[in-house]
């Protein structure tokens, strides 16, 4: 990683140094992020004969698996090329924030967030191949482009990325349109993928209010669950602009599989709602109000049967989940910190707390973070 780490610089200092020397070979914009944090969960379990994660640090959802610890999430860096009406796209990242994106890659594949190639034939149209991040869904990997540090259920459990190639269209008016075709969502570089990922967004983009309606899908195999041969996912999200420091986003998703050993088509699904006021130009609130719905089959939260504290009641499979998270963004110059607190609920007593020095299932979680991010 050491080597492939240096590799990269120097072609982002190559490139740069072709740039300078002649303009008219196109424009390089390179820009980056490093983030921080630290999280305590008031739990404070710690299982010393576990080694499950989530159950030391009472956490289901992405990128904040830490307890009492000051921890570093992604160091990144990013180039852009553009010439004329092609250009590429080099996306880097290091550090436990990127290795948990790339969980499906291994090797050096950890670290590519983004790579890809474009096209734009026209000022409507533009082709790109390669691996790019996911059009579904409200919340990015980037630490420093969301406004909560700790992330929603929807984005752990959606896709992250894809592999492969897709079209936008610019049609007029402020809307757009994406179709496209990919891998197995998430992977970067499979052997052999017989069955593709269909992409497909239409978009909205307005002075006021914005919106994106979102699909991934595929037909035929079992790729995401073995027993599913389909899957079909949509998605809205939309940002509307009430007044210059105040701004409501809303995040909603459902996923469906064909269970072809049921016979039944199971699902999960998530609604969220961001309230983000800009108090002044160095700080800002956001309350994020989320809700999982997966109680009745389990697609995602069925792996917490598998924690020691798990007690699930009668016949259910998964959980129901609630959280509310509050957060504030405070900038100086390129720095942001972010303290948060965030409140999680469970239909089922899928988090953990201490009683008498001993683990013990509960349905609530509560947990404070503090973050600092710098980006450029």
């Amino acid at each position: 990683m050491r080597k492939f780490t240096a590799t990269a610089f120097t072609l982002f200092a190559a490139i740069a140094g072709a740039s300078a020397q002649d303009s008219t070979k196109g424009t390089l914009k390179i820009s980056g992020s490093a983030d921080m944090y630290y999280r305590y969960n008031f739990a404070d379990v710690i299982n010393y004969d576990n080694d499950d994660v989530n159950y030391l640090s009472n956490n289901t959802t992405s990128f904040t698996n830490t307890q009492n610890a000051f921890q570093l999430g992604m160091a990144s860096i990013k180039a852009e090329y553009t010439q004329s009406k092609v250009g590429v796209v080099a996306d880097l990242g290091f550090g436990p924030r990127a290795e948990e994106f790339s969980y499906a890659d291994k090797n050096t594949l950890f670290a590519i967030k983004q790579a890809y190639l474009f096209y734009a034939p026209s000022d409507k149209v533009k082709i790109t191949v390669g691996k790019w991040a996911t059009h579904i869904g409200y919340e990015l990997v980037d630490a420093y482009l969301n406004k909560n540090y700790s992330m929603s259920y929807m984005f752990s459990y959606g896709p992250f990325s894809h592999t492969g190639i897709k079209a936008d269209f610019t049609l007029g008016k402020g809307f757009g349109a994406m179709i496209g075709i990919a891998n197995p969502t998430d992977v970067t570089a499979p052997l052999n993928a017989p069955v593709k990922t269909l992409l497909g967004q239409v978009s909205y983009v307005g002075d006021k209010i914005s919106a994106y309606l979102n699909y991934q899908g595929y037909f035929g195999a079992k790729l995401s669950m073995p027993t599913a041969s389909s899957m079909n996912q949509i998605g809205l999200t939309a940002t509307g602009t009430v007044t210059d420091k105040f701004s409501i986003g809303l995040d909603a998703t459902m996923q469906s599989y064909k269970n072809e050993v049921s016979e039944k088509t199971e699902s999960w699904y998530g609604a969220a709602l961001y309230f983000n006021l800009a108090a002044s130009k160095s700080f800002g609130l956001t309350l994020r109000g989320e809700y999982f719905g997966d109680q009745k089959y389990g697609l995602k939260s069925g792996s917490y049967a598998y924690y020691p504290t798990s007690e699930f009641e009668g016949d259910a499979l998964g959980a129901n989940i609630t959280e509310f998270t509050l957060s504030g963004q405070y900038k100086v110059g390129n720095f942001t910190f972010i303290p948060e607190v965030r409140l999680d609920n469970s239909s089922q007593k899928t988090f953990a707390k201490m009683t008498d020095g001993n683990p013990e299932a509960t349905k609530s979680s509560a947990t404070a973070i503090l973050a600092a991010i710098y980006n450029f």
